[in-house]
């Protein structure tokens, strides 16, 4: 099995999985999705609300703000050595005090922690003149199987495509004006693709040429992943301890032979 990374930032990356079974590669797209996890806020102790939300309505909305997370600085609260009590190492303690006419960000949130934040830009709640909001917040460790609040990432995957161009082609270039992603392309007297990993298996360049010169196949052993983070966790490290996560549960099963 192999990983290649095609493109990645903090925010997005493609990966290409090689090697691998379908069925491997549907395990660690939900381990991506289910089982890694991430900060969300969990409890709120509001001291005073007088915006236009009720107390559970601007919890729901607390909860769905992406924290900023560093996995080997926190604990999930049932392997806590606190036994779940809350401590430094399991729960994050967020505060937020705002008044006058305003809109409230999740940025407002202020957090003891300048490595673990909320992502800024997100609205809350607007006040108005005279209406006031001041809360706590516990954040703590949770996985997307349990809340989807937990969830570090969107991802999907898509067969790696195969693209193979036989020599009864006669460069008329039908196929290049009939591939919406442009991957077709007329070069040393015959059509080739170029940027195959772009292609989205639609077969319009199959379809179009009348010599049968394109044969088009979708790999069972190569796939092509798109990672989305919350921002949470950067997508490459959400790839990283999904892979942990599924090995993890392999070894418990081996014990358990």
């Amino acid at each position: 099995m192999e990983l290649k990374v095609l493109s990645a930032d903090e925010r997005r990356a493609r990966v290409v999985l090689s090697d691998a079974s379908p069925a491997y590669a549907n395990a660690l797209r939900r381990a991506m999705i289910a089982e890694v996890p991430t900060l969300a806020i969990e409890d709120v102790i509001i001291h005073e609300n007088t915006s236009p939300l009720y107390d559970e309505i601007l919890a729901h909305r607390l909860g769905l703000v992406p924290i900023r997370t560093d996995l080997s600085r926190m604990n999930l609260r049932e392997e806590c050595s606190c036994e779940g009590k809350g401590c430094a190492s399991c729960t994050l303690t967020l505060t937020l005090e705002a008044e006058g006419e305003c809109t409230v960000y999740s940025h407002d949130l202020r957090s003891p922690d300048p490595e673990m934040t909320p992502l800024p830009g997100i609205p809350i709640v607007k006040l108005r003149e005279g209406q006031r909001l001041k809360l706590e917040a516990e954040a703590v460790l949770g996985r997307g199987k349990e809340h989807a609040k937990w969830q570090a990432a969107v991802v999907g995957y898509k067969y790696y495509p195969e693209i193979e161009v036989l020599e009864r082609c006669t460069a008329c270039g039908d196929c290049v004006e009939a591939c919406p992603k442009g991957i077709m392309k007329l070069n040393g007297g015959r059509a080739r693709a170029e940027n195959v990993e772009e292609c989205i298996l639609c077969r319009a360049c199959v379809q179009e040429c009348e010599e049968n010169a394109i044969e088009l196949r979708a790999s069972d052993s190569r796939f092509i992943f798109s990672i989305e983070s919350t921002g949470a966790l950067p997508p490459l490290e959400v790839l990283r301890e999904a892979c942990r996560c599924i090995s993890k549960k392999a070894e418990r099963m081996i014990a358990l032979l």
